[in-house]
């Protein structure tokens, strides 16, 4: 199975001990703030989870647990996995992360991004990921900006999978192209 580490990260397939604390990050209000639905329950993180480790077991990739070395603690979830129908365009790759609050504004997003996307080139072989979100996440637009990534432009969409009117259905895509190694 696919286990990915940083100096401070292990991004492995997700495991039982992991849901608790997966379905607390989801039922935060503030985490889900750019996420719909909104919040999940503990049933809807489940099914997450178990459809990431089908994927992983599949695909060879997918969205990993992302647990922190100093301490073991579960800080959410990241990492490539094949876009949706609902994003325009022929890519192959998207990567993604949610993070529990507590572990914010602490570098973590980007050293996940780093060793994911070094990952997608160096033995997937890609040549781009993309990313996207709802277009007032601000907080990811940073952090894929951080990761070197460029809103594609006249990309943007409606995410099809949220109701429309809802402040989440505009979504902004994202992209980065494989660098020469």
């Amino acid at each position: 199975m696919l286990n990915l580490e940083t100096s401070r990260l292990v991004l492995r397939p997700w495991q039982d001990r992991d849901r608790v604390p997966f379905a607390a990050i989801n039922a935060d209000e503030e985490v889900r703030r750019y996420y719909y639905p909104r919040l999940l329950t503990s049933a809807e993180t489940d099914e997450l989870i178990d459809d990431a480790n089908e994927r992983l077991s599949r695909d060879g990739f997918g969205f990993l647990a992302v647990e922190r070395k100093a301490d073991g603690a579960l800080i959410g979830g990241a990492g490539l996995s094949r876009p949706g129908a609902e994003v325009p365009g022929d890519f192959p790759l998207e990567i993604g992360w949610i993070l529990g609050r507590a572990y914010w504004r602490q570098g973590y997003a980007t050293e996940i991004s780093r060793c994911c996307l070094d990952f997608a080139w160096r033995r997937l072989g890609a040549e781009c990921v993309i990313g996207y979100t709802s277009e007032i996440n601000l907080p990811s637009r940073q952090a894929m900006e951080k990761i070197g990534m460029s809103r594609v432009e006249r990309a943007d969409f409606d995410d099809v999978t949220v109701p429309p009117g809802n402040i989440l259905r505009p979504h902004v895509l994202y992209r980065i192209d494989r660098p020469a190694l």
